[in-house]
């Protein structure tokens, strides 16, 4: 009876979504989508605009709009609860990567034939499975190390001395050491708090995973995890903030950047918005370079790009919100209201009608590859059992400040990534 009631619900939904796509006969206006949106935000640092837009949106055709933003470091566990649901209000949620399309493919509709679909520009980065769209890449990211250059020609340097580790340690071990006279520190702490620690255990593994050449899920050797070794004892040695005590949460890093305690922080270009805005920090003095950690050759790096922003729709949702939902995001990608939002928050947008960013760090990320530097990818996407392996990182990292083995690390790194593999093949 389970599987008639599914099979029903799936039907429903495919004769929703090709509703989505087709346009009056006439040529007139389609009709108004009667039901609501729900939106599980991933990014609480773009909730205020998420309520902003969702406002407006709900002003201009009276459709409810809900967004909801989940804790940082408990959108897994925010999601599984709203999917559970006898009766789900959730329409719209977000993947990460194949791994979720893993854990949550059969919560998602096809995007295949909507209009959200067809005003992308590229689909180079969705998430596939049987022919299936499950998630749309709605938006590009690039991380690496965020520079204030103020701060750092006040502390008697200037950011075209930063080419590789060599010239990066130089730099942050003499402003540490002169910390007390200047004011300001290095780097923001390496705070390993659920809030913070993902910039650890998922975006700094892409150097050793990137340098190793992972492309796909599978085992790894940890070949390059020296290189990782030299980044992190270069965060933690050179900062304020003492390296046994680093259990500290990313708003404390953010802010210590913002009011120009550090000159160094590790994030991305979703950051923008935040040190621009709530921190009044100038864009002239905004710079992100790549994340030098001693690899050879890395004077033609580039930023680390990708995504790991996905939406997904929620297939057991009601089909008239589906094809609210749908429509919404529709008006979100084409209207200019919604592309100017997105271009605020996120960057450059794969959307036809999308608006030119004002984030100084995409214009980074591509000034770097048109000068001929190779772009980092995403290696952390081929993480297995993300939550698993990012936690078990986290407590070796905690120990290695300790005591200063580093041999746990190696290990959690590298037999607990290809335990973790090997449970996911089963």
């Amino acid at each position: 009876m389970k599987r008639f009631f599914t099979l029903l619900l799936a039907v429903l939904m495919v004769l929703s979504l090709s509703a989505c796509s087709q346009k009056p006969a006439d040529g007139g206006e389609e009709t108004a989508a009667t039901g609501s949106v729900y939106y599980l935000n991933f990014k609480p640092e773009a909730d205020e605009s998420w309520q902003a837009i969702a406002a407006t949106y709900t002003e201009q055709t009276g459709v409810p709009v809900k967004v909801v933003t989940a804790a940082s470091g408990t959108y897994d566990t925010a999601l599984q609860n709203e999917l559970s649901k006898t009766s789900p209000e959730l329409t719209l949620f977000q993947l990460t990567n194949d791994g979720a399309v893993a854990t949550y493919g059969d919560y998602c509709a096809d995007w295949n034939g909507t209009d959200a679909y067809d005003l992308m520009t590229t689909h180079a980065f969705d998430l596939t499975k049987d022919s299936k769209t499950l998630g749309i890449g709605y938006c590009y990211e690039c991380f690496g190390i965020i520079v204030n250059k103020a701060l750092l020609k006040e502390a008697g340097h200037d950011i075209s001395e930063i080419t590789n580790f060599e010239t990066l340690k130089a730099v942050a071990e003499d402003i540490h050491s002169r910390a007390a006279e200047l004011g300001f520190d290095a780097f923001t702490n390496a705070g390993l708090a659920p809030s913070s620690s993902w910039r650890f255990t998922g975006h700094l593994i892409t150097l050793p995973l990137y340098y190793e050449g992972i492309t796909a899920k599978g085992e790894i050797k940890g070949t390059y995890l020296n290189e990782y070794k030299n980044i992190w004892d270069l965060y933690l040695n050179n900062s304020a903030t003492d390296p046994v005590a680093n259990n500290t949460a990313g708003d404390e890093a953010e802010a210590e950047f913002g009011n120009k305690k550090a000159v160094f922080y590790q994030n991305g270009s979703w950051e923008y918005s935040a040190l621009t805005g709530t921190y009044g920090l100038s864009a002239d003095d905004l710079q992100m370079i790549p994340i030098y950690c001693g690899h050879e050759g890395e004077e033609k790096a580039g930023l680390c790009s990708g995504t790991e922003a996905h939406w997904a729709l929620n297939n057991l949702a009601k089909p008239e919100d589906i094809k609210a939902t749908v429509d919404f995001v529709t008006w979100l990608v084409s209207s200019e209201e919604g592309t100017k939002m997105m271009a605020k928050e996120f960057g450059p947008i794969p959307f036809k009608n999308a608006a030119e960013p004002e984030n100084v760090f995409f214009a980074q990320a591509n000034a770097l590859l048109a000068a001929g530097n190779y772009n980092v990818d995403w290696a952390f996407n081929y993480t297995p059992a993300v939550d698993d392996f990012r936690a078990g990182l986290v407590t070796a990292l905690q120990s290695y400040a300790v005591d200063g083995d580093w041999s746990v690390v190696e290990n959690a790194f590298v037999n607990g990534w290809n335990t973790l593999y090997a449970q996911e093949k089963q």
